[in-house]
């Protein structure tokens, strides 16, 4: 059997130590598809139901990792299917290559069926964004891609035609022209060097060496730097904030944090960024600036790994490209310590009483169920390493505030696209990555109803995740932003009948549970935990409980009263939640 050019493509991934892609076959990509079966034993294909959850798998996949994620589609629709995923992977700064298919390079340019020239529609998300039109350009066109995700922390799309698939692996048609030379050696990735120059340590040590009231806010890109975040936040003194993707760079009961920062985060935190005299970034590009100091009143000094993003968010004094770990590593012998710090002393007390306000809404009495109680009843019975996955909405609240950093636990969403519906195909992902590890997706009814096809994935590939729904039969982020905006709600609550998704998992061959009574949850997530298969619990929550903001603006709480006083649909309900949350953090 002759040796085909997607051969030569397969086996460049192996070279790379791709060792799994996600995907959906098509009459675009048969000889792909031919590739991957003659080298079945070296690379795993995992089919699943939609082309936007393979998207979704490479990016959490590379978001856990560190790895190269890898995803096919098929030309046309199929392709298209990606982008969604895809973006993800470009905004949250991850290593992504998709591949597609394209019509024979005979036809193109004539209109024929599904000629949608991807390469082009791939322009803005991808890195590195090419149509292979000759077989000999494989192995080098496949290093060029993988290098350019992994340096630009990014996309890179390869499409190629129906008859350059099934050529002749490393057949060259245009020699006459210019010889096409393929690698010869195994591939490498040389890392951009982490350490930061000298001078602009020490020009970053003064600054926060006069720091009176310092802070540290720390994103994705410290997770790999635990040890040596806590170490500065010690030698400073420094209350440190997470951003929701770096929800894991610190433990949630470590003395020195003060949890998140925006809609989703703590009032310690928004009343630190209010404080800070000198704020510390490392490793995060937080977008909501609105949420960041007043540049007139604070310095900021900022360790980034990519020179274009350095200071782009907020003007910033002191500007370090280098790597989080290497930074701080060189970075702590230049720093003053400080004992008797009272400024940290402030906010340890804040987050004490924080987190005794939190605890009180972890009401198993509540009725509707209150979506805390189930938070805290995962966050309980999980184990100290689980993994835990989310979707975009009101569940990343009660996951942000109730699902607590500890031991080895980690947590991933789609942090700048904040897309819906990656919170299955993510936890899909990670459970490939590490069969071995507790994953949980934490999702809500419209995200999981988005993709929920792939829990029978989950069952055909035999992976153990636990799926936990956040049913409100809503929208229920969006209602809130409509009333926050002064707006009554509209077209945010779905008709009756509610869905009852533990059916759907039983139909699949899964574990199922529906629960109604908050006296059932802890069974019920018990069971699904302890099953040695996929397993669901579909929780019906409280509609009306509202993902509040830790500080509420005056316009925030006058454009919420307008909402009422317009004919806000559900206002009793809503004011008796909120009344109730109220009387129970009161209560202790």
């Amino acid at each position: 059997m002759a040796r085909i050019a997607s051969e030569s493509l397969i086996e460049r991934l192996v070279a790379w130590g791709v060792d799994t892609v996600f995907g959906l076959p098509g009459d675009g990509i048969n000889g792909i598809m031919e590739g991957l079966r003659r080298h079945r034993d070296r690379v795993r294909f995992v089919l699943v139901h939609h082309e936007e959850a393979a998207a979704f798998m490479a990016t959490g996949y590379a978001k856990a990792t560190g790895r190269i994620g890898v995803c096919l589609a098929t030309s046309g629709p199929g392709g298209i299917h990606l982008l969604n995923g895809l973006y993800d992977a470009k905004l949250d700064h991850v290593p992504v290559l998709a591949i597609t298919g394209m019509q024979e390079t005979s036809v193109l340019g004539t209109g024929y069926q599904q000629e949608v020239h991807l390469d082009k529609l791939f322009a803005d998300v991808a890195e590195y964004n090419m149509m292979v039109t000759n077989p000999a350009q494989l192995p080098s066109l496949v290093d060029l891609a993988v290098r350019t995700a992994y340096a630009r922390r990014g996309v890179s799309h390869l499409t190629l035609p129906n008859d350059i698939q099934v050529a002749e692996a490393g057949a060259d048609p245009y020699k006459s022209v210019a010889p096409v030379r393929a690698p010869q050696t195994a591939p490498v990735y040389l890392q951009s060097p982490g350490l930061p120059r000298q001078e602009d340590v020490e020009w970053a040590a003064e600054v926060l060496n006069r720091a009176e009231r310092p802070a540290m806010l720390v994103g994705q890109g410290a997770l790999h730097a635990r040890e040596e975040v806590l170490a500065v936040a010690e030698a400073l003194g420094a209350p440190v904030v997470k951003t929701l993707p770096g929800k894991a760079v610190v433990p949630d009961d470590s003395p020195y944090t003060t949890g998140g920062l925006g809609l989703l985060g703590t009032r310690p935190s928004e009343e630190l960024m209010d404080e800070a005299d000198v704020l510390f970034m490392v490793g995060t590009n937080f977008p909501y600036s609105k949420f960041l100091p007043e540049v007139r009143d604070t310095r900021v000094v900022q360790f980034e790994a990519d020179p274009t993003r350095a200071g782009a968010r907020i003007a910033t004094d002191v500007p370090v490209v280098c790597d989080a770990k290497e930074g701080l590593r060189a970075l702590l012998p230049l720093l003053a310590r400080r004992d008797g710090n009272g400024h940290l002393a402030k906010y340890q007390k804040m987050m004490a009483k924080w987190r005794s306000d939190m605890e009180a809404l972890e009401n198993p009495d509540r009725h509707p169920i209150a979506p805390q109680y189930v938070m805290s009843i995962i966050d309980e019975l999980a184990a100290e390493d689980a993994i835990m996955t989310c979707d975009s909405g009101t569940i990343a609240t009660w996951a942000a505030r109730h699902w607590t950093i500890r031991g080895g636990r980690e947590f991933y969403l789609s942090g700048t696209l904040a897309t819906m519906a990656p919170g299955l195909p993510y936890a899909i992902a990670m459970q490939h990555a590490f069969p071995g590890r507790q994953v949980i997706a934490y999702v809500g009814d419209g995200g999981f109803s988005m993709l929920m096809a792939e829990f029978l994935t989950a069952v055909q590939h035999r992976l153990p995740i636990k799926v936990v729904i956040n049913n409100n039969n809503s929208l229920g982020q969006i209602l809130w932003e409509q009333m926050v905006l002064g707006y009554p709600e509209h077209g945010v609550r779905y008709a009756q009948p509610e869905a009852d998704f533990s059916a759907w998992a039983r139909s699949c061959g899964g574990f199922g549970a529906k629960v109604t009574k908050s006296e059932d949850v802890a069974h019920a997530i018990g069971q699904a935990l302890s099953h040695d298969g996929p397993a669901l619990v579909d929780v019906d929550v409280n509609p009306n409980e509202p993902p509040m903001p830790g500080k509420v603006s005056y316009d925030q709480a006058k454009s919420f009263a307008q909402a009422f006083l317009k004919g806000q649909p559900h206002k009793a309900a809503i004011a008796t939640t909120l009344f109730k949350d109220r009387i129970q953090k009161l209560s202790d």
